[in-house]
């Protein structure tokens, strides 16, 4: 089972910026598909961004042009830079790891965007 561990939520104001880290255990990081997903207070978990290794990013139409998924995999981590935050970005952020059809997941980070 791989570990996951994210970093970087925090309280930002309207407009501002985050950067959330995800740090993956184990070897075999550069096959795995990694994406962001939050939630919401009292929604479902929704996909943020999602990134194969060396294939376009994957944004969800409410992020597009404000965030930016990447990957580092000698450092075995993915980040989401966060930039012109709104309140509705308001969520517990999760880390999505895939590879050979097994799904982990991290803890998740809250963020919270006030106005």
């Amino acid at each position: 089972q791989v570990r996951l561990v994210e970093s970087g939520g925090g309280l930002v104001q309207a407009g501002g910026s985050l950067r959330l880290s995800c740090i993956a255990s184990g070897s075999g990081f550069g096959f795995a598909v990694l994406g962001w997903y939050r939630q919401p207070p009292g929604k479902q978990r929704e996909l943020v961004a999602t990134m194969a290794n060396g294939g376009n990013p994957n944004y969800a139409d409410s992020v597009k042009g404000r965030f930016t998924i990447s990957r580092d995999n000698a450092r075995n981590t993915v980040f989401l830079q966060m930039n012109s935050l709104k309140p509705e970005d308001t969520a517990v952020y999760y880390c999505n790891y895939v590879k050979w059809g097994r799904s982990s997941w991290g803890q998740g980070t809250q963020v919270t965007v006030s106005s």
